[in-house]
C-alpha cells in the first residue's frame, strides 16, 4: 500500500513537471514569434515607404511610452500627424525638429529619416536571447529524471 501510494505522488510528480516544462516552451515558442513578427512587419513598413518615398522636416509633438508623435507637411501644404506615431522614435524629444521619410499615398506611415528595420534587430535579438536564457535550463530542470526517493517499509505491527 505504502509503495502505490510512493508511486502515484512520483507520477503526479511527473506529470506536473511535463507540463510546466511544456509550458515553458510555448510561452518561448509565443515570444519567439512575436519578436519575428515586429522584425518582419518593421521591414513591411520600410518596404512600403521605401516604394513611394516622400521627405519632410517634422517638428516632435508628443512624446510617450508608447508612441512618439510627430507634424509634418506634405508638399501640397497638407498637416500630418500620424496616430500610429513616428517608427524608431529613439533619443526624439518633444519640440525637435527631424528629417522623416513618408509614404506619399499614405502619410500615417512615416519613419526617422535614415533609420530602418535593422534598428529593431538588436533589441529584439537580445530579448529572445534573454528569455530563452533564462527558459532552456529551466525546462531542462524540469525534464530531468529525478532519482525515486524510496522510504524504508512500515515495521508490522502486532
Amino acid at each position: 500500500m505504502v509503495q502505490q501510494v510512493t508511486n502515484h505522488r512520483a507520477d503526479r510528480r511527473r506529470l506536473i513537471g511535463r507540463i510546466a516544462a511544456r509550458s515553458l516552451l510555448a510561452l518561448g515558442g509565443i515570444i519567439t514569434f512575436l519578436g519575428v513578427v515586429l522584425v518582419v512587419a518593421a521591414w513591411t513598413e520600410d518596404v512600403a515607404i521605401d516604394r513611394d518615398t516622400g521627405y519632410a522636416n517634422a517638428e516632435v509633438v508628443a512624446d510617450s511610452f508608447t508612441r512618439t508623435l510627430v507634424r509634418f507637411y506634405t508638399p501640397d501644404g497638407a498637416e500630418h500627424i500620424p496616430q500610429t506615431g513616428v517608427l524608431y522614435p529613439a533619443g526624439l524629444n518633444v519640440g525637435d525638429v527631424v528629417e522623416v521619410e513618408y509614404r506619399q499615398d499614405n502619410p500615417e506611415i512615416v519613419r526617422v529619416a535614415g533609420r530602418g528595420a535593422v534598428v529593431t534587430l538588436l533589441p529584439v535579438g537580445l530579448t529572445l536571447l534573454a528569455v530563452w536564457a533564462v527558459l532552456v535550463p529551466s525546462i531542462w530542470a524540469l525534464r530531468r529524471v529525478r532519482p525515486e526517493r524510496t522510504e524504508p517499509p512500515a515495521p508490522d505491527v502486532l
